[in-house]
């Protein structure tokens, strides 16, 4: 719950919590704030009975966190029965990004096609030498 608060602002707390209180109610007000808590919690899980005794039986293994989006992500994405992991291993990013730059940079990844063969190459950056028709009327 509170796993962001280092051992100075802890520090600082419970001074700040003994100037405000003094160190006579202190125990009193922490005793208050535990019972509270424990309410909450208790009221809490109550609530998560209910609603999974009112969803019925096909929802048992319903989990309250999987409604946050990103642990529901993560779990579907963990999912062995879609077959995601093999697709992602299959996936070589750094092989696609150098047949990408080969290609802007018109290099060649394979080497040269033997002359006469069908498997001729496109030059796409040469610029065509004729132009459209330009129609001042039509725009």
């Amino acid at each position: 719950m509170f796993n962001d608060i280092g051992p100075l602002e802890l520090v600082t707390l419970v001074v700040l919590a003994v100037l405000v209180f003094g160190p006579d109610k202190l125990p009193k007000v922490i005793q208050d704030v535990m019972r509270t808590v424990r309410k909450i919690r208790e009221f809490s899980e109550s609530a998560k009975q209910d609603i999974r005794q009112e969803l019925g039986p096909e929802f048992k293994d319903f989990e309250f966190e999987d409604l946050n989006p990103k642990t529901f992500i993560r779990k579907q994405l963990d999912n062995e029965d879609l077959g995601l992991k093999e697709i992602r291993n299959g996936f070589d990013l750094k092989k696609e990004m150098a047949e990408v730059t080969d290609a802007v940079h018109s290099r060649d990844a394979e080497p040269p096609a033997a002359p006469g063969s069908s498997g001729a190459r496109v030059d796409m950056t040469k610029k065509p030498d004729d132009r459209p028709p330009f129609d001042a009327d039509a725009t």
